[in-house]
């Protein structure tokens, strides 16, 4: 990639032409119709929808969805984050369970659980993640569960430590960027908290996988990527994913650079090259893009290290 500077105000960023690498169909197949409906019919949010994914006519025809908890309503601003910004709702106490009939009636196998920031609640809303695994478990145990939570800024410990106890399969909190952008791309967190968060679930039950994932295209330079490869493996987290930051509108910030697939490859060696059980890597990809499909090379990955390590 080449030096650029560091994004532009959004407030004069124009959207940008995509190139043809990452260019998708709209949605139109019945099966993406069909999970659009359960959606409504159980009152749930979709992170695939409030962040305007991609991939979302691709996921939805396969029944796979990133279901969003604690509303539609994010309570921080970051400029790359195409969720609403205000004042939440109320927490719904029959969310949990809504989420889990709709798992059960889409026969998942594997779901992945995200939220809106929620810093107007004294935990952040950890409770809300736990009730959610408890109902899962109770309602379709044999469906792995992958969670996406946010940094619970100021309430950290103590909230990673009651989802912890629900043992989710999979514990994935996005880094986003590289260190020097969170200013001006997600300036509520800090990096080193994030790092944190994950280095802390692991600590508390190393059998949990951790996941973490960046964006590029916002201006970041190929040696800061390769130094947060490196603080994700010093935090010993699992899996890794890179996908093409896409600008929402432009009130957000610009895309600095569209990164090519051939980018993505070699970033994804290098990922490999430094221990991640698992590396997703593409200008297509996201957090819980393909997530059951990773989730289960990356158990298998496990295995085969813990059979080598026995000799």
């Amino acid at each position: 990639m080449s030096k650029i500077a560091s994004p532009t105000s959004p407030e004069t960023a124009p959207l940008q032409r995509k190139p043809d690498w990452i260019r998708v169909k709209a949605p139109t197949s019945p099966g993406y119709a069909a999970t659009r409906k359960l959606m409504r019919d159980k009152g749930l949010a979709t992170v695939c929808e409030e962040a305007a994914c991609p991939n979302i006519g691709e996921c939805w025809t396969k029944k796979h969805a990133t279901v969003m908890i604690l509303g539609d309503v994010c309570t921080r601003a970051c400029a790359f984050c195409n969720v609403k910004t205000g004042m939440p709702r109320k927490v719904d106490p029959n969310e949990p369970q809504n989420l889990a009939d709709a798992a059960a009636e889409m026969g998942l196998e594997h779901i992945v659980i995200t939220s809106v920031d929620r810093d107007d609640l004294p935990d952040g809303g950890a409770s809300q993640f736990v009730k959610v695994i408890e109902a899962l478990r109770r309602t379709t145990p044999e469906t792995t569960i992958e969670i996406l939570t946010p940094d619970f800024r100021n309430k950290m410990q103590a909230a990673v430590e009651a989802i912890v106890a629900a043992r989710p399969d999979v514990y994935n909190h996005n880094l986003e960027t590289v260190p020097r952008l969170y200013p001006t791309i997600r300036p509520g967190a800090r990096y080193y908290a994030s790092l944190r968060l994950l280095e802390t679930v692991k600590r508390l039950d190393p059998s949990i996988f951790t996941k973490s994932g960046i964006m590029l295209g916002l201006g970041e330079q190929r040696l800061e990527v390769h130094q947060v490869m490196d603080d994700m493996r010093s935090a010993d987290i699992d899996f890794l994913t890179m996908g093409q930051y896409l600008q929402p509108t432009p009130k957000h910030a610009k895309v600095m650079e569209f990164v090519t697939p051939q980018a993505f490859s070699a970033y994804a060696a290098i990922a490999r090259a430094k221990g991640f059980l698992q590396v997703a890597a593409s200008p297509l990809t996201r957090s819980s893009y393909h997530a059951g499909e990773d989730f289960a090379q990356m158990r298998a990955a496990r295995e085969a290290q813990l059979a080598r390590a026995k000799g």
